[in-house]
């Protein structure tokens, strides 16, 4: 192996502009396979992987079967069928550092294509764009680390140290990575791949991910004693549930202020001037175009962002309290308290820059774009997150500029090529140089 870093990173450079053609191509294959489902693209990953000398591992398990640290989510928030993933082994010749790069090949479930002006599953490119369903969510991450070890492969780098290659589900809960972790993988460091939402791409690095908490709160009420369609003239009569909902929610807002005074990190303090927040979602409650009836139940959805080094259970207890002391000033609240269904909840990690693992995959970027990138600490919940809470292994996370993801609503969703083609040499020259 190559062991001067400047001709290690020119010649895989090199070896990846002269497989840039390859790579993509393995990309539009992923993207025709997701036509026919997950376990299509799983197939075809295995076999690449396994052609280029890695030893192969299926790992068929059930999401709500794994065992998870710091984190939830109820049933109703994850599929329940069996999942795959694919974990793939390669070098460890000598005693360096070994590393697990992961990504997820299940995207949305295929619908509203007829959306679409172009076609999904046909790997079109058009100025300087590959489209695709699911190509930045996240068949990308995956087609990147299969084609930055076959770099490495061609241009005859062996590592000294294990490079692992998992391809996990992720989406709804399906905890792909969590099974790797759970059956043994560990690693010196661990890298995410994923195109990047932030419209940014190579040029940041995800090092920070906020914890994420989510529930429901509902809140029942009491219908006026009459037979009469129009309920305004006995309102007086009745509890109207969205009167309480609305002061459950002001006493979220109040703590939620309250949070935002008290607990600061200095990376999202800088990125958007607070480091938590409480959102209300969204609130249900009667018929819509109906302005006459009182219903008999309203409810809300919260979410909660909070920082790396807050713990998901004591955010969970700071928002029960809060509902109970709202909930008791209230004497109908007190009598009839509302129904708090906890849906989901993961906590926070974070890398510092000063990290080896970042100093890696920084230089990683700049050699190959030319810039300095900076992180972005604004991916609430990012798979970051996994390996560093579930495992004690620093992680973090990198990917292409893409957009129009069909998770937030849109169509053509898509991948800018030559920034798939840098994330595939920036991989590869972390594999490298991680694992000398």
């Amino acid at each position: 192996m190559v062991h001067d870093p400047e001709r290690l990173a020119a010649r895989l450079v090199a070896t990846a502009e002269s497989r840039a053609d390859a790579a993509l191509s393995f990309l539009k294959d992923l993207i025709a396979l997701s036509r026919h489902g997950e376990a299509a693209v799983q197939d075809h990953v295995a076999a690449r992987l396994q052609a280029l000398g890695c030893t192969i591992e299926r790992l068929v398990y059930r999401p709500e079967d794994v065992p998870v640290r710091h984190e939830f989510a109820s049933a109703a928030a994850m599929d329940a069928e069996p999942r795959e993933s694919i974990v793939a082994r390669f070098g460890g010749a000598g005693a360096g550092r070994s590393v697990i790069f992961f990504a997820h090949p299940d995207g949305e479930p295929v619908r509203g294509v007829e959306r679409w002006f172009r076609d999904p599953f046909a790997g079109v490119i058009e100025n300087g764009r590959i489209y695709g369903w699911g190509v930045a969510d996240d068949l990308a991450g995956v087609a990147g680390f299969v084609e930055a070890l076959a770099t490495l492969v061609a241009a005859g780098v062996a590592p000294a140290g294990v490079i692992t290659l998992a391809s996990t589900p992720s989406k709804r809960h399906a905890r792909g990575v969590f099974q790797v972790l759970h059956a043994g993988f560990r690693a010196d460091a661990a890298v995410y791949m994923h195109p990047a939402e932030s419209g940014v791409g190579m040029r940041e690095i995800k090092a920070v991910a906020s914890g994420l908490l989510e529930l429901k709160v509902t809140v029942s009420g009491r219908l006026p004693q009459t037979r009469e369609p129009c309920h305004t003239a006995f309102a007086h009569r009745a509890v109207n549930p969205l009167d309480k909902a609305l002061h459950l929610i002001a006493a979220l807002h109040r703590l939620g202020e309250e949070r935002a005074a008290r607990i600061h990190h200095p990376a999202l303090e800088r990125a958007v001037g607070r480091s938590t927040n409480i959102l209300i979602a969204n609130l249900i409650c009667g018929t819509a175009g109906q302005s006459t009836r009182i219903a008999d139940h309203c409810s809300f959805g919260v979410s909660v962002a909070f920082p790396p080094g807050e713990r998901l259970e004591d955010v969970q207890s700071e928002l029960a309290e809060a509902l109970a002391v709202a909930a008791r000033a209230d004497e109908w609240l007190r009598a009839t308290p509302p129904a708090v269904d906890w849906i989901a909840g993961v906590t926070g990690a974070e890398v510092a820059d000063s990290h080896p693992l970042y100093r890696t995959v920084s230089g990683a970027v700049t050699r190959v774009t030319g810039q300095a990138p900076f992180v972005n600490p604004l991916h609430t919940s990012s798979d970051i997150r996994v390996p560093m809470v579930q495992a004690g292994i620093p992680t973090v996370g990198l990917g292409p500029l893409g957009g129009d993801l069909t998770q937030n609503g849109a169509h053509d969703e898509w991948v800018d090529v030559a920034d798939y083609l840098r994330s595939v040499t920036v991989a590869a020259l972390v594999m490298a140089e991680w694992s000398a």
